[in-house]
């Protein structure tokens, strides 16, 4: 039987605890561990733990179309390479655009343009190029505009598709997290069959509430079943938050993923 590797955020589970105790407690569940921006973290305690990681943020600022944002993207992520060497991490997130604090677009944008999505492919080109020369895979996230990203550009998962495609590099792949794409386009397995090719991990949560499978409407052990046929063999990022307790949760996470 395929078997598939979870990783589990600690920025959603055992919120309780500080930060580097809850990547222990994930580590020691035999889990991979994923973070968000590794500027607030104390990066030496978090190698300390013996973890591994499997994703991190991979840029603190900037976007894909504008010129000031475009050098702010580049820049970060190159600095962010530094830090993904120090944790031996292999992907780096990215979205269509800078996020602050509420995960709400700094530059909202309304209409995207044609222009700005060539704009943003040639951007993404050079994320890639960055990429190759460390060895490291840049991953771009589908986000949802209806309830958590408003105004967020390139949000939707046929846009991301879109671009990872064209950019055509191993080193730039997709983050399809299925919480955002049931929201915002629905048709999950189908969408995983025309992603396939370019997915670089799959991130789950259900919907609505972004909790652990069983809180809501997400069919998640057909999904496995899906992607067991598919023969995906890669990461599922449990991304999402404990209804009541986080061990709980990540008993329904897993269990649907066994």
């Amino acid at each position: 039987m395929t078997t598939f590797t979870l990783a589990a955020s600690a920025e959603m589970l055992y919120l309780e605890l500080p930060f580097v105790e809850r990547v222990e407690k994930l580590h020691a569940r035999g889990l991979q561990v994923e973070i968000w921006n590794w500027a607030t973290k104390d990066i030496d305690a978090l190698v300390a733990t013996g973890a591994t990681f499997s994703s991190m943020t991979g840029y603190l600022e900037g976007n894909l179309t504008d010129d000031d944002g475009i050098e702010a993207l580049l820049r970060t992520a190159a600095t962010s390479l530094e830090v993904a060497e120090k944790l031996d991490c292999p992907r780096l997130n990215l979205h269509g655009t800078g996020l602050d604090g509420n995960g709400l677009p700094v530059r909202p944008v309304e209409v995207v343009t044609p222009s700005m999505w060539l704009t943003a492919a040639d951007t993404l080109h050079r994320i890639a190029e960055l990429g190759a020369a460390a060895g490291r895979v840049f991953t771009l996230e589908n986000l949802n505009l209806a309830v958590d990203h408003p105004g967020t550009p390139f949000a939707r998962a046929s846009d991301t598709l879109a671009l990872v495609s064209a950019v055509a590099s191993p080193h730039l792949k997709m983050n399809l997290d299925l919480y955002h794409a049931q929201i915002g386009e629905g048709n999950l397995i189908d969408l995983l069959r025309r992603s396939l090719p370019h997915i670089g991990e799959i991130q789950v949560a259900d919907v609505p509430g972004r909790c652990e499978p069983g809180t809501g409407e997400i069919n998640y052990p057909g999904v496995a079943r899906a992607l067991r046929e598919l023969d995906y063999t890669g990461v599922i990022g449990l991304e999402g938050w404990a209804r009541d307790d986080s061990d709980a949760a990540l008993d329904a996470f897993t269990a649907a993923f066994a």
